[in-house]
């Protein structure tokens, strides 16, 4: 990429300001509160009318276009929040958009793309990928004659990306040492590197990929874009399979490393922005911030900038969230326990751990066999999370890391029905504290084989639990109920599961 092609693009982020601003105003840049010697900034693009910074450069895209051009009308494949850009040029420059989304795009992302763009855009569902929509697109521009509106690999569109790090500057705020940017396709990445490393030129342009969704860096490395064999879509903004020709030649000038962040490490980023700022964004609107976090003590004293790119998140990826974050901070890990297959084990287990534990997920079934296998989640510093492990060590307690794996991931709970004798199952809510749920099970189950135990923390006051205990006899079976169901325990609430709900179960 020679001099003359960023001298090109800075002059059309340079025109781009004089149309971006037609279709929306500038978003916030803020500062996060951490510890003294941190200085991060976010760019708040989620607040934007589209809720990503899309709608730059698809407004300047279409800006450009002749008036035969718009009496035409445009196609665009996209995901999302390209398709929300494209509606809202349509809607404010008067033209139509056929919008092509994969059929496996959320509804809430083709409805909000109905609301911007209303009677000026048409969703047309085609595929279950970007790949498949795009080729649909790209087909019925070429047959019609109708403008296809890139999402990234397109001057104009980079241009107006860039015009974000323009707000940036003017912010006032000073000079940044390192930013992190996080790349799809590479678009916002090759229009805010160059703009920035204009005004800063010492700038650190460090580019941000999801694990299995590097596409830019195999294209750097590459020398020319190449395709992935898989590409993980947690992060959807960001997954592209193949890196765009032209961005990918910006980013080989541009950026000065990469990167690459996990899910989990991802889902930690967006607890710390709801945290810090009140702020929900989608997984790829997290990710600089992520990679940020990642190398957080190679960053004190340094002045640090990453973009918020988006907040259109699905809802439903809420719980995969907010289970997996504490895994990405390094604050969560579950743990695979070795235990005698009999009763008073688990509980002798629990006895056993240091006070001030906090279990915030418990997975155990009983199945046939000398010994059973508890999953136990825990949520600690990482200096507490050692202390804790070498406690079990020292007590010679057997264990090992079962975080992510399958049956884990999943809440896979095996346990053999057929080896319960006089079971009882009831569901639970207890105070959620440190040491609640296992006072309650040392003051009322010791007599109790407990052979089914399902709990994960919700973040609510009271812990809620499912529980199956089994009995050598009817009389501690009954001294059991009448345990459980008096007032003085520690328990909120208790409910023994009807006949109709235990034949469900056992």
């Amino acid at each position: 990429m020679s001099e003359a092609n960023l001298e090109e693009l800075f002059n059309e982020t340079l025109a781009a300001r004089r149309r971006v601003y037609e279709a929306a105003a500038a978003t916030p840049l803020e500062r996060l509160e951490l510890e003294e010697d941190e200085a991060v900034y976010v760019k708040r693009e989620d607040l934007s009318p589209i809720h990503a910074y899309k709608w730059r450069g698809s407004y300047n895209r279409m800006k450009l276009l002749s008036d035969e051009e718009l009496e035409r009308g445009v196609v665009c494949a996209s995901a999302g929040n390209h398709a929300q850009g494209v509606a809202l040029a349509a809607r404010k420059l008067g033209t139509t958009a056929k919008v092509f989304m994969p059929r496996s795009t959320p509804l809430m992302k083709q409805e909000a793309v109905k609301a911007i763009g209303g009677d000026a855009v048409e969703v047309i569902l085609e595929g279950d990928a970007y790949d498949e929509a795009s080729a649909a697109a790209h087909a019925v521009s070429e047959s019609t004659g109708q403008t296809f509106v890139h999402p990234y690999d397109d001057m104009a569109v980079i241009a107006g990306q860039g015009t974000l790090a323009d707000e940036v500057v003017m912010a006032g705020v000073g000079a940044f040492d390192v930013v992190y940017l996080q790349i799809g396709g590479g678009g916002m990445a090759a229009g805010v590197a160059c703009w920035l490393k204009r005004y800063y030129p010492e700038i650190e342009v460090v580019g941000v990929e999801g694990v299995d969704q590097a596409s830019m860096a195999a294209a750097v490395r590459s020398g020319e874009p190449v395709t992935l064999d898989y590409l993980d879509v947690f992060c959807d903004g960001t997954a592209v399979k193949k890196a765009g020709a032209l961005t990918s030649q910006f980013c080989a000038k541009l950026v000065d490393r990469f990167v690459t962040v996990t899910n989990p490490e991802v889902c930690a980023a967006v607890q710390m922005l709801w945290e810090k700022r009140r702020a929900i964004p989608e997984p790829a609107g997290a990710m600089g911030l992520a990679a940020w976090m990642k190398e957080r003590e190679a960053c004190r004293g340094k002045r640090v900038l990453t973009i918020v790119c988006g907040g259109n998140m699905d809802f439903g990826q809420l719980s995969w969230i907010v289970r997996h974050a504490g895994i990405g901070s390094a604050h969560r890990k579950y743990y695979r326990f070795e235990i005698p297959e009999k009763p008073g084990s688990l509980l002798s287990l629990l006895e056993r751990f240091p006070d001030g534990v906090s279990i915030v997920e418990f997975q155990h079934g009983v199945v046939q066999g000398r010994t059973a296998q508890p999953v136990i989640g825990i949520d600690a510093m990482p200096q507490e999370m050692e202390l804790f492990e070498r406690s079990l060590e020292t007590l010679g307690i057997r264990y090992e890391d079962a975080t992510g794996q399958e049956d884990v991931e999943f809440r896979i709970i095996h346990y053999d029905a057929s080896l319960l004798e006089r079971p009882v199952f009831i569901r639970i809510e207890f105070p959620e504290r440190p040491g609640a749920l296992k006072e309650f099970l040392g003051n009322n189950c010791r007599d109790a084989s407990i052979v089914y135990f399902n709990y994960n923390y919700t973040g609510e006051r009271v812990g809620r639990a499912l529980i199956g205990f089994d009995f050598a006899n009817d009389a501690a079976r009954d001294a059991f109920r009448e345990a459980v169901f008096r007032q003085d325990t520690v328990l909120r609430y208790a409910k023994e599961l009807s006949p109709q709900a235990m034949a469900r179960i056992v």
